[in-house]
């Protein structure tokens, strides 16, 4: 372990660098081309990531642009060990103090898109794979470091890893936070669509992902500024006399940790209701969102639940729009074990009634290992010993790479419980922040948990 903490400290500085360089590659999914299938953002930061793999040492691979991977040999060519970090990240949003890519370090902490979510954390794998290179160490098991470059919208990029190439002896995703999570919540997701109402709505719009609770939204309505209610987290302007905007400005957040978030599309919904300008087709699809936005627990749709193991269910309305006069708000629902997917669809219908439909209703189930699995005790024991605390594995809603392959977990670096600074945000918020320290603690666990998983026969 000291060996491990003097090389920590001997890379501090080209770990910042790199981590910089990361974040500095705009990595939002757009449009598909040749070679990128998630679009020329993804694409540039897995070129980035490989680049840095091979200044490294390491062999590399591109899965046409699905996603790659740097290796370390190893004896046994039947199994290896994985772990596996993304480079998309889901769009910047409102509310940043600065460029969102450019990181910034203030008061030892570490801000810019895709910092905590999931680049700094790709750069903690790769120098974890330069320690055990550097060591001379042979090896059981080859480890492979993959970057994927679809988590943020779909995960599409593990379905072609999957279909393609064999499957790890193990893995562990750096997405999520210490100890280590050996569940996730199912997901369930789609669209509440409205008919055609011929009202005073012209536009609708709101949300950068539908994974994340927007903090802006706005609808522009033809009613005159003065027959409108300023109710709270809303401020109306006058585009004409007949016209009119009225802003959301909520808080946003990540759609599996909701609590705390100010859903902006919720307020301005309910300053439609409560001014009474709508028409009748209008008001009964916004009640139905109204009940969608009314809190993250499923009561005012109906399908709340929890199941004593799990935290209860959630769900948030993250992404709305209007096209040919029909309004669609996509929603986010993270679901335990007592409740599927077939029961929310039907729970949601009945919801909305004749005022509103379903649309592209998709949906996962929950993921589950028991804690006693020997790969899960290697990683639980290492973090134990390098943290000197006795923590146990969690669950969570958070939905991550680990629930697609067949042995695997999610395993830091995030701090859990960890309180924010005014001037940092969560994953997917404004302001996306981490501490450094944290990062190169994680640096130090992964380091030796691939090491201890290297003495185990999987």
């Amino acid at each position: 372990m000291q060996t491990v903490k003097e090389f920590i400290a001997e890379n501090r500085e080209n770990i910042l660098r790199d981590m910089a360089r990361l974040v500095a590659v705009p990595s939002v999914k757009g449009p598909a081309l040749p070679g990128a299938p998630y679009g020329e953002g993804p694409r540039n930061a897995l070129n980035e990531g490989l680049a840095m793999a091979r200044e490294m040492g390491f062999e590399t691979y591109d899965a046409q642009g699905y996603l790659g991977w740097a290796q370390l040999p190893g004896k046994d060519p039947e199994k290896y060990i994985a772990t596996i970090t993304h480079m998309d990240v889901v769009p910047v949003g409102n509310g940043w103090d600065a460029d969102p890519w450019t990181l910034r370090e203030k008061d030892g902490w570490l801000l810019g898109r895709g910092i905590a979510d999931d680049k700094g954390p790709s750069v903690l794998i790769l120098y974890a794979l330069k320690y055990i290179k550097e060591s001379g160490m042979e090896l059981k098991y080859p480890i492979r470091a993959i970057f994927g470059c679809d988590e943020e919208c779909g995960m599409t990029d593990v379905e072609y890893y999957q279909a393609n190439y064999p499957a790890p002896a193990f893995l562990f995703t750096p997405d999520a936070e210490f100890p280590l999570c050996n569940g996730e919540k199912g997901h369930f997701g789609g669209k509440i669509c409205s008919p055609v109402c011929n009202g005073v709505i012209l536009d609708f719009e709101g949300g950068v992902a539908n994974n994340a609770v927007p903090d802006r939204a706005k609808a522009l309505v033809k009613v005159p500024v003065d027959k409108l209610k300023k109710t709270a987290g809303i401020t109306l302007e006058a585009v004409d006399e007949n016209t009119t905007a009225v802003l959301g400005q909520g808080k946003s957040g990540h759609a599996a940790l909701p609590e705390g978030t100010v859903n902006a599309i919720g307020l301005v919904v309910d300053c439609l209701l409560e001014s009474g300008v709508c028409n009748e087709a209008e008001n009964a699809y916004l009640k139905v969102l109204q009940n969608l936005h009314k809190d993250y627990y499923g009561r005012g749709v109906g399908i709340q639940a929890d199941d004593g193991k799990f935290t209860p269910l959630t769900i948030i309305g993250g992404v709305i729009s209007m096209k040919d006069g029909v309004i669609c708000q996509t929603f986010d629902c993270r679901y335990v074990t007592t409740t599927d997917v077939d029961t929310l669809t039907c729970q949601m219908e009945a919801a909305c009634g004749t005022a509103a439909h379903l649309e592209e209703v998709e949906g996962n189930a929950c993921f589950y290992i028991e804690p006693d699995h020997p790969a899960i005790q290697a990683l639980l024991n290492t973090y134990n010993q390098v943290t000197g605390r006795q923590a146990q594995p969690f669950l969570m809603g958070g939905g991550t790479y680990a629930r697609h392959f067949p042995c695997a977990v999610s395993y830091g670096p995030e701090v859990q419980d960890l309180v924010l600074p005014d001037f940092a945000g969560p994953m997917h918020g404004a302001n996306e922040g981490a501490r450094f320290e944290d990062l190169l603690m994680g640096l130090e666990i992964y380091i030796n948990a691939l090491l201890r998983l290297e003495e185990l026969e999987l």
